[in-house]
This record gives structure tokens, C-alpha cells and sequence, in this order.
């Protein structure tokens, strides 16, 4: 992790559970996960706490012992934000800020701030701020004192930071105005994907930090955000690329994420718009994430509920230059090989053999097999190009790249 100082980063700490449903291993794989979206919020992990439950308390979300153990330890080193791993009830909440006296964030809200700092156009900022609203309105009570009493940092950009309002009929009435912007913007943005012409439409899609936006800059040859961050893009960004004689065009979308919060998914349901009016879908995966199979399997839930699962799709496994196999010493007789053991020409075998799933192995940021790319993309676009001109297909005779 990159060096901190006090001035730059907010001191935090984190808390999971390891449940029946989310093993020691899984909760460490979400709060390394959770750890990252603190950094990327601007903070500074300095410890986590977990515990082992059945189900989280209904109270306070820990039990009471590990509840005095994070007091004592956020006391003691001066933490300003505790942040849990799973959503809180608006009760859980205000109990636990009545315990630790600080800041207190789920990891909804971490996501939903991250979002509002990243947002840059109107349209973005609009999304979050409506996404915000219906996170807080069932929990007004309490932290909008809270809020007043501290200013700034991780969880207090957006609705909140500028003024109180206690009054939920305030907060709800801004809700609908902002419903009714979105419709508006929405028609816009409906007009603008309409004037694009019958261009066949290529969407990146993937988890966030898998590179998509580095992809996007190779092949359209633009510069479009990209930082090894999470969710470094927000807006859709939509570019026209040729490769060889052969138009189209590629969008590239915001991130998803495991546990993405559902008014994130409501709010942003016409950024996605640019996923469910897309002619072929290229998932781009991590392949040197020790998860990757995880966030496919995350992408792809989230692609059902937008109507996006059913679309033609590409899978692009991107970073192969840092894909780090574990090794099996030869004289190793009690080690079972498993799939963090695999090859890339193991996974390859899998993904393009027994998967039954279209795929290609890419690094974006090294240009390693970017041409077998080019090729495939090509293919696809052109397959469907003449399907929807049939009389036109004259005019891509071959494959004639740069």
C-alpha cells in the first residue's frame, strides 16, 4: 500500500463476520475488498476486527465483548470512522454510534461516497446524489447530528455535507425532484444513443479495477481515466473505433462490485442502458485476481437484473503480465494441486475448452496479445454488421487490420 501521512488519510478500522454462509477465508477476501474501497475513499486501515456468528446481532451487529474491544482500540488510537463490512440497520447504526462515539460507515455508504467523489458530470452527480438520499432517509434519525458534529472525510461528501435537514418531508421531496431530473436526463440521454446512427454497439463490462478504461484507451487510442483505483470511471464514455474498414462502437461502463448497493443499481439504471442496448458484450476479468471466478459470478448477477445476461458476450481475461501461479515444489507429496495452482495455459484449456465460453488472454497495459483481439472483436462486429445489412456485407470481404 502506498505510504500515508496523517494530513492525506482518515484513520479507520474495519469490521466482518465469518458466519456459516461466509467462511474465515471469504470474510478476509471482503475486507481486503473493504479495505480498499477505505483507501480509495481516503482512508487509512490501521486494524480489523472479525468475529465468528451465526448471524450478525440485531443490536449492534458484533456481540457486546468484541463491541468493548473495538471501543477500547478506537479510543486508544484515535479513529475517527469504524467501518462494518455488511449493511447496518438504521437501529444497528445508532446504537453502535452511541457505543464508539465516531463515525460510522457500512459498506454501502463507503461505496456510495467513493461514487460521489468520483462523479464529474451533472448527470453523474445527480445519480449519486438520488442514490444517497434513499440510503439516508430511513436513516435520519440521529445522524443528521451526527453529521453537524463532524465535518468532512470518508462518508460526508454529497446531501448532508452543506446543510441539516431533519425533516423527512424535506428529504423526500427532494428524492422526487431529482426522479424527475433523472426522467428528464434520461430522454436526453435516450436521444443521444438514437442519433449514434445503426453502428453495432460494444460494451466493456466487468468488475471494477479490471482495466477496462486501460483497454478502452489501446483500442479506441483516446484518453479515458484509468487508475488503479476502484470505480476510476464513472460516466459511460462512448468512443467510435475502427479496426481495419470496420465502424462501431465501444462504451465503457462504471465497475460492478460484490454487495453493490441497491439504489446504486436503481440510480444508475440508464448508465447501464448502454449494457442493455449493446449488440455484444467483452467482460473483461482480472485473471491475476486469486478471485476472478468470484467476480464473474458477480458481474453476471448483476447483468440479470438490468436484462444484460442474455446478450452475446466475450470474455477478455486482461493482466496476464501479473498473473502468479502458486508452485508445487517437486518433492511436495502432501500439496493437492488446485485452481490457484492452474497455468494460464491451464485456465486457458478451461475457459475456451470446458467452460464452453469464448475467451482470449490478454494485458491491456503491457499490449500482449492485442492483435488475436483485434481479430476476434473484429469477427463479431462484422458478423453482426452483416446481419443487420445484409446487402452491405460486400464491403468486409476479409479481415484487413492496421
Amino acid at each position: 500500500m502506498l505510504e500515508k501521512t496523517d494530513n492525506e488519510y482518515e484513520k479507520a478500522v474495519l469490521i466482518g463476520l465469518i458466519t456459516k454462509v461466509q467462511n474465515e477465508e471469504k470474510s478476509t477476501e471482503y475486507l481486503d475488498e473493504l479495505e480498499f474501497l477505505a483507501y480509495t475513499a481516503g482512508g487509512e486501515v490501521l486494524k480489523r476486527f472479525t468475529q465468528k456468528m451465526d448471524m450478525p446481532n440485531p443490536k449492534t451487529f458484533i456481540g457486546t465483548g468484541k463491541m468493548e474491544e473495538v471501543r477500547a482500540y478506537v479510543q486508544a488510537n484515535d479513529v475517527g470512522t469504524v467501518i462494518f463490512d455488511d449493511e447496518l440497520t438504521p437501529g444497528q447504526q445508532r446504537n453502535i454510534e452511541k457505543i464508539l462515539e465516531c463515525k460510522i460507515i457500512d459498506r454501502t455508504y463507503l461505496i456510495l461516497d467513493i461514487f460521489a467523489q468520483r462523479a464529474q458530470t451533472s448527470y453523474a452527480r445527480t445519480q449519486v446524489e438520488l442514490a444517497q438520499y434513499q440510503y439516508l432517509l430511513p436513516r435520519l434519525t440521529g445522524m443528521w447530528t451526527h453529521l453537524e458534529r463532524q465535518r468532512g472525510g470518508i462518508g460526508m461528501r454529497g446531501p448532508g455535507e452543506t446543510e441539516i435537514e431533519t425533516d423527512r418531508r424535506i428529504v423526500r421531496d427532494r428524492i422526487s425532484l431529482l426522479k424527475k431530473k433523472m426522467i428528464t436526463i434520461d430522454k436526453q440521454m435516450a436521444v443521444q444513443r438514437g442519433n449514434r446512427g445503426a453502428l453495432v454497439r460494444v460494451a466493456l463490462v466487468g468488475y471494477t479495477n479490471v482495466g477496462k478504461s486501460t483497454l478502452m484507451n489501446v483500442i479506441s487510442k483516446s484518453e479515458v481515466f484509468a487508475e488503479n483505483k476502484l470505480f476510476a470511471t464513472l460516466d459511460t464514455t462512448v468512443r467510435k473505433v475502427v479496426i481495419g474498414n470496420l465502424p462501431f462502437l465501444l462504451s465503457d461502463t462504471v465497475g460492478f462490485i460484490r454487495k453493490l448497493p441497491t439504489q446504486l443499481v436503481e440510480s444508475f439504471k440508464s448508465t447501464l442502458d448502454e449494457v442493455r442496448e449493446a449488440d455484444l458484450l467483452l467482460h473483461v476479468v482480472d485473471i491475476s485476481h486469486p478471485s476472478f471466478e468470484d467476480h464473474i459470478a458477480s458481474v453476471n448477477t448483476i447483468l440479470d437484473e438490468i436484462d444484460g445476461r442474455e446478450k452475446p458476450m466475450f470474455m477478455v481475461f486482461n493482466k496476464i503480465d501479473a498473473y502468479q501461479p502458486e508452485v508445487i515444489e517437486e518433492d511436495d507429496l502432501v500439496t493437492e494441486k488446485t485452481k490457484a495452482h492452474y497455468t494460464l495455459e491451464e485456465w486457458k484449456q478451461t475457459w475456451m475448452s470446458t467452460e464452453n465460453t469464448d475467451a482470449i488472454f490478454i494485458s491491456a497495459l503491457n499490449k500482449e496479445n492485442l492483435e488475436e483481439f483485434r481479430k476476434v472483436v473484429y469477427e463479431k462486429v462484422r458478423n453482426i454488421h452483416v446481419t443487420r445489412f445484409p446487402y452491405n456485407n460486400f464491403l468486409y470481404p476479409e479481415i484487413m487490420l492496421e
